[in-house]
């Protein structure tokens, strides 16, 4: 059982009245009899009820105290201290002071009630208006909920608007009601650096996806940078152990906003929800995390001095599966892996891992070159097959750090006609060329006279009746009517 308490403040001063006059409504003296009681009771010592001192009371109090219970339903609430009549009043404080203490707040919401106080001390000076003590500024403040605002890291115009948006609207906590329904990503910077095989320290980069019902970390991994193809090659990784969530929650980062993530997210019918810009704590349960990475992980850590990032990615493997998901969670009340066996699970199959690898890809129009057959991608040229050279615009598909896979993709299906390799020069230095074969028999036929519009056009002109628009000669040029003649 809890232990007991002592009561509020609030509540001591009416559970002392009631005890000293509580008697007398137990047993109402007689006519005549109640100025001796009370004056039987003004004569005893009584315990302060906050400072624990004795205390004695007046006559006239303990009469008032007797009628206001009496007179009262609830006598104890009737013996309670009343509230003051001028509280959140601050008669002390001028309107010219009030202010200009409210501009003073707007212009520099990164101050202190100490900095406001003497700056507000040197605007009054020498004025008319009195100036209030420094303890009732700070409840003024306070009282108006003009609490200090600290400075974002950047002064961008979208880190103001987040800063401004969190005074305006509340900020709740939120958990969804089915396992997979909802996954968290996001990327951490560690403390420490590690040891690379090049030779060189390099911090690294850890990778997390968390499910929000059950708080179950779906896969953790290090990485020495913080690309899409890192977060791809981690994210389905979680895909593969836990299966395909309904959505997925990250931030604004690069990587997470990547065509390639954007466009496997959607293949893979996973809702693909983005936090608001410069608002961490709308995946509060990532950062929070991160907290016990460094506090527990990155801690038993510390007396590695050669820490390798295998090394630190085997030591993540073991702590997040022997400890974080076997330790009872404070705010489930149990571990994250019962709570996630538990469900009501949501996830589907994950597909095979080809499909994983083909969803997260971009698509691409070029043009193809008629002289050779071939396309430009990433500043490489590909060989189109030669029974597609009859199309002007190809379109393929691939991702950005893997060019040993690109596809050709139908333009208006978006299947997948055949894989494209790169123009190998080497290769086609042999001279041998295979047959092209022709779609029909289209080889050259002589003519067969006087076009069709032609004739058509004649036609047309002889129906006007009209006569020719010429004059008709039969003429040879001089040169050819004229035999070389020898002179006689």
């Amino acid at each position: 059982m809890r232990p007991v308490t002592d009561p509020l403040q609030r509540d001591r001063w009416a559970r002392l009245r009631f005890s000293i006059v509580g008697p007398l409504l137990a047993a109402p003296p007689a006519t005549g009899e109640l100025y001796t009681a009370l004056s039987s009771l003004a004569a005893k010592t009584w315990r302060h009820p906050t400072t624990g001192l004795d205390v004695r009371f007046g006559v006239s109090t303990l009469e008032r105290w007797y009628y206001a219970a009496r007179r009262a339903a609830d006598p104890v609430a009737a013996l309670k201290n009343r509230r003051r009549a001028d509280i959140g009043q601050f008669p002390s404080l001028s309107p010219t002071a009030i202010a200009r203490l409210e501009t003073q707040y707007r212009e520099h919401p990164g101050w202190t009630a100490q900095l406001h106080f003497d700056n507000l001390r040197a605007t009054l000076a020498g004025g008319d208006s009195p100036l209030a003590s420094y303890p009732t500024v700070r409840r003024y403040l306070k009282a108006q909920g003009m609490f200090r605002q600290a400075r974002p890291k950047r002064a961008s115009d979208g880190a103001l608007l987040a800063r401004d948006r969190l005074e305006r609207l509340e900020v709740r906590s939120f958990e969804v009601d089915h396992v997979s329904a909802l996954w968290h990503l996001d990327f951490h910077h560690g403390a420490r650096k590690v040891l690379t095989r090049a030779g060189t320290w390099a911090k690294p980069m850890l990778l997390g996806v968390i499910d929000d019902r059950s708080r179950l970390v779906c896969h953790l991994q290090w990485y020495l940078d913080e690309t899409a193809e890192s977060l791809i090659h981690g994210l389905c990784q979680a895909f593969m152990k836990r299966g395909l969530p309904r959505a997925l929650m990250t931030d604004n980062g690069a990587a997470m906003l990547a065509e390639e993530t954007v466009s496997g997210l959607a293949t893979l019918g996973v809702v693909h929800q983005t936090t608001l810009p410069y608002s961490p704590y709308q995946n509060a349960k990532q950062e929070s995390f991160w907290g016990r990475v460094e506090g527990r992980l990155m801690a038993m850590l510390e007396g590695e001095e050669s820490l390798t990032l295998d090394l630190l990615n085997q030591a993540t493997q073991a702590w997040v599966e022997q400890e974080y998901h076997r330790t009872p969670h404070s705010e489930l009340g149990t571990t994250p892996l019962a709570r996630y066996l538990a469900g009501p699970n949501v996830r589907r199959e994950c597909p095979e891992t080809a499909t994983l690898a083909a969803a997260f890809r971009i698509e691409v129009a070029r043009r193809q070159r008629r002289s050779d057959g071939t396309v430009s991608l990433e500043g490489a040229r590909f060989e189109i097959p030669a029974i597609y050279r009859h199309l002007g615009v190809v379109h393929l598909r691939y991702a950005r750090w893997d060019l040993a896979r690109v596809d050709l993709v139908d333009a208006r299906s978006g299947a997948v006609l055949c894989p494209v390799r790169p123009l190998d020069k080497s290769a086609n230095a042999d001279g041998q060329r295979r047959a092209l074969t022709p779609a029909a028999d289209r080889s050259p036929l002589p003519p067969s006279g006087m076009a069709p519009l032609l004739k058509q056009l004649l036609t047309d002109y002889a129906a006007t009746g009209l006569p020719p628009a010429y004059l008709p000669t039969d003429r040879l040029p001089a040169a050819a009517s004229t035999p070389n003649q020898e002179p006689a």
